[in-house]
């Protein structure tokens, strides 16, 4: 990249009033689900990671919450000072582990370090999303410390192509895809814009019962009855591990859960246990 192109791409992030965020939820864009809606082609795609939001205001790094992350003071002391927007990452499959990791009080260096913050976004700066893709780059690279990288985006002929790089992404262990209109300018709350394609939907639940295990499961857990937001009841039995069956979580709890469709009643079909939800 020539060092003029370099300046041009930075100029669309640093053309930024530095704002701290309060402790409020910070203004973020959140995803719809892709449902086959949209020209493909118009979309600027990567992997969906399953690590933990973090957005950085240049001065301090918070949970979507708005709670500050008690990440080490190496760790944030080397991230630009220009807002950023990604996700705290280990590797794919290691949520439960990064989600332990960056919720303590007291940060442990040494696992720290092998945490990265994976950048898909610059919050309130000017241009497309495919200038703003390139400015991540460009970014990421002037920093040049190790823990700080931008989520790859890639483009797609066709839906074909698209549903076959989903499948690679799922077999190797992801999640699943993000979308992000090419031409869009910078916007937060749910849109259309950013599109999430997983082959299964999430959500979550209160547990509100504790339902006992049968044959090899006698003695544990056999099914958490959990309630939806809109009142919606029903039995998750399975997705947990023989820890979590002797150790349920609490009555109370918030719990998200996987499902692939909903029946015309608008139960999940096929819903399994997925985590607790970690409060930060």
């Amino acid at each position: 990249m020539s060092g003029l192109l370099g300046a041009l791409l930075l100029g669309v992030a640093l053309a930024l009033p530095m704002v701290s965020f309060s402790a409020e939820p910070p203004a973020i864009l959140l995803a719809e689900v892709y449902r086959d809606q949209v020209d493909v082609t118009r979309y600027l795609v990567s992997e969906k990671l399953d690590g933990v939001r973090a957005v950085w205001d240049g001065y301090t790094l918070r949970f979507r919450s708005g709670k500050e992350i008690n990440a080490p003071r190496w760790f944030v002391d080397g991230l630009p000072k220009r807002p950023l927007d990604g996700e705290l990452w280990i590797a794919r499959g290691k949520f439960e582990r990064l989600s332990g990791i960056v919720r303590k009080d007291v940060p442990d260096d040494a696992e720290w370090r092998q945490v990265r913050y994976m950048i898909f976004e610059l919050p309130g700066a000017t241009g497309s999303f495919r200038e703003r893709a390139e400015a991540i780059r460009e970014i990421v690279r002037q920093a040049n410390i190790p823990w700080l990288r931008e989520i790859e985006q890639f483009s797609v002929v066709d839906r074909n192509s698209l549903k076959k790089r989903m499948q690679q992404v799922v077999k190797a262990g992801g999640e699943g895809l993000m979308l992000h209109r090419a031409d869009a300018l910078y916007e937060t709350g749910r849109s259309d814009t950013l599109l999430k394609m997983k082959p299964w939907e999430d959500a979550e639940a209160t547990v509100i019962d504790h339902l006992p295990g049968k044959g090899k499961y006698a003695g544990m857990l056999g099914a958490l009855r959990v309630r939806t937001a809109d009142g919606k009841e029903f039995s998750l039995g399975t997705g947990f591990t023989d820890a979590q069956r002797r150790e349920p979580p609490a009555l109370g709890a918030t719990v998200t859960y996987r499902f692939h469709d909903v029946t015309n009643s608008g139960m999940p079909r096929f819903a399994s246990f997925l985590r607790v939800r970690q409060e930060p």
